[in-house]
């Protein structure tokens, strides 16, 4: 009898363990960028059931009912991404966002977004990220009644005691909610303007279908003649996915954005790739993310964008509700699977350095350190 053939979930996991046992001094000592990252997709069981404890707070999946009464349980949900061989479907996307916008539920005030935020920094350090620029979702926050001041506050304190202890720097894009309206982003946008100094850009997340870039034209207008920088989520095999990723290339703000947060599909259309390439617009990737699209319809993608001359970087996305995997696991991945070298995993590096928003003497300092890193490196 011939061996059944593996399923797609057998070998994602296999695939997750064997990156979970590599051991490559070169991804993780190198320093490093990460442009996309969620910070409230950074929210680890444990942390989740310490907020709650402190709060007070019952978890409960309010979609289904399901109620989680331990840690061990609570741990076991957030298992459960790559065994949704439906993700693609509506069933599958709503179960990880019953997971992912749950993990809000247990996040009040200043003091649970400081730990948010600093339990994620304090991770970065230990995998040399040298400068982040993460993702937060306000109007996830003050729908539940949370006050703007406790996000912001907290996200700034932990800001500031990272570059202070943990000689990690970052700056922070304010992502407004696709599936809500384009008056609740523009109410949320003026009621975060005093907190501009910390805020680098605005960005669109959450659900994609029916939700084009344009739905926001007059938010992203007006950001732009505010002095923001601008970004988008175009999520894979979307419908109407290539006309979001030209929408976000020439149309939002006046003239298009200065990076595309995923938008892997535009490697399918050759006048999608040079109109990317011809405005050097930037595009963060996240590996593990695309997990549940088939090989051939994710790296190799990739890595033709990459081969293209367009600045791509590779991040984490959601990493503690994508089987913890995070940048360094991120990086791992499209070294085996997209071919990637030494050489090429410090240009993806350097692509971060030339499409972040850091100050120019930031991207110098952490420029040089890379090239001081490869310097002294014997595996390049």
């Amino acid at each position: 009898m011939p061996p059944s053939t593996p399923s797609r979930n057998e070998i994602l996991q296999l695939r997750k363990q064997q990156i979970s046992i590599t051991h490559d001094d070169f991804i993780n000592n190198i320093p490093k960028l990460e442009l996309h990252v969620h910070i409230e997709g950074t929210l680890t069981p444990e942390l989740q059931w310490k907020l709650a404890q402190r709060n007070g707070h019952q978890i409960k999946v309010e979609r289904t009912g399901v109620v989680y009464h331990t840690l061990e349980d609570l741990r076991d949900s957030y298992q459960g991404f790559l065994d949704h061989a439906s993700f693609g479907t509506a069933e599958g996307r709503a179960s990880f966002f019953d997971s992912y916008y749950g993990g809000f539920q247990v996040l009040f005030t200043e003091e649970d977004f400081y730990d948010l935020a600093m339990n994620y920094f304090q991770r970065a350090a230990k995998m040399n990220v040298r400068y982040c620029e993460p993702f937060f979702d306000l109007q996830g926050h003050t729908s539940r009644g949370v006050p703007i001041e406790s996000v912001m506050k907290g996200l700034r304190r932990a800001q500031m005691d990272a570059e202070k202890s943990l000689n990690v720097k970052a700056q922070w894009t304010m992502c407004m909610l696709r599936d809500t309206s384009p008056e609740s982003a523009m109410e949320h946008y003026v009621a975060a303007l005093p907190y501009k100094d910390m805020i680098v850009a605005i960005g669109l997340d959450s659900n994609e279908y029916q939700n084009p870039p344009s739905k926001f034209k007059g938010l992203f207008l007006r950001a732009r003649e505010d002095g923001f920088k601008l970004t988008c989520h175009c999520d894979p095999a979307q419908e109407d996915t290539h006309s979001n990723i030209r929408q976000v290339a020439e149309v939002i703000g006046g003239s298009g954005a200065e990076r595309c947060d995923h938008g892997i599909n535009a490697a399918e259309l050759p006048e999608l790739v040079s109109l990317i390439r011809g405005k050097d617009i930037g595009m963060t990737l996240c590996p593990w993310a695309y997990c549940h699209e088939p090989d051939e319809e994710v790296f190799p993608r990739i890595r033709a964008l990459f081969d293209a001359g367009i600045k791509i970087t590779i991040n984490s996305d959601d990493p503690s509700y994508m089987e913890d995997t995070w940048v360094s696991d991120s990086l791992l991945l499209v070294k085996m699977m997209c071919g990637f070298s030494n050489q090429e995993i410090a240009r993806l590096q350097k692509n971060a350095v030339a499409i972040c928003w850091a100050p120019e003497k930031v991207k110098e300092a952490v420029l040089e350190e890379i090239e001081i890193f490869l310097s002294s490196s014997s595996q390049v």
